[in-house]
């Protein structure tokens, strides 16, 4: 049995993201402001699948939207955070 596709309103029970699709001459400073709201409102979902389905709700009709940008950059993996420790932590070179 497989898994069923989210919809866009359970990723998205405040309507932050189709509200931002809806404004008009929307930056991409405040696409970011919007997503990290959306993130942190998200319930408990698979925050890349959410980004998927609204991706999938609202791209196809604004490709070139700033938030499209914005979701689609949510999908790239963070970088590793790299610790230096022991003698190369603390001298400087």
């Amino acid at each position: 049995m497989g898994r069923r596709m989210m919809r866009a309103d359970e990723v998205d029970p405040k309507g932050l993201m189709r509200e931002a699709y809806r404004i008009e001459g929307i930056t991409e400073s405040e696409c970011r402001s919007i997503f990290m709201d959306w993130a942190l409102g998200l319930p408990a979902v698979d925050p890349h699948e959410a980004i998927r389905v609204m991706l999938a709700t609202y791209c196809a009709a604004a490709p070139d939207h700033p938030m499209t940008r914005v979701l689609t950059a949510g999908l790239v993996p963070a970088d590793t955070p790299r610790r230096r420790g022991g003698r190369a932590a603390r001298v400087s070179t």
